[in-house]
């Protein structure tokens, strides 16, 4: 897929996400999702571990639409506690290599006061576009 990474001149480098994304193609869009397994029943309540199952629940709605993680071109993440996310950023990092990979994704992070599911720590949604 041909992604056309945005960045206008002259701003500093973003770390660990685009300014912006531009690609042409069938868009695909994930609702927010969770750290919850298939069966909707929490196995951790470790931000990173929680993390990572989100990024596997992105991964297999995806598959479903014929979509792969290069071809996620928007994520919102939805965090409860903005410390703990910077904190872990490494760890989480590692986790998003593994399950997605590509950093060029326009991306926002926002810290809220509480998730629908109480055990939530993080909920991500995702556009994609697979190319024509």
């Amino acid at each position: 897929m041909s992604k056309q990474r945005l960045q206008p001149a002259g701003w500093a480098e973003p770390k660990g996400y685009a300014n912006g994304v531009a690609v042409r193609g069938r868009q695909v869009f994930v609702a927010g999702q969770i750290g919850w397994s298939a069966d909707g029943r929490f196995d951790s309540d470790d931000l990173v571990d929680q993390v990572r199952q989100a990024l596997a629940n992105v991964v297999a709605v995806l598959a479903v639409a014929g979509a792969q993680p290069a071809h996620i071109v928007r994520m919102t993440w939805y965090v409860i506690d903005k410390r703990d996310y910077l904190a872990r950023a490494r760890e989480i990092g590692r986790a998003y290599r593994e399950l997605v990979g590509d950093y060029d994704v326009a991306m926002s992070a926002v810290q809220v006061a509480a998730l629908i599911e109480d055990r939530a720590k993080v909920e991500i949604e995702v556009t994609a576009v697979i190319p024509d």
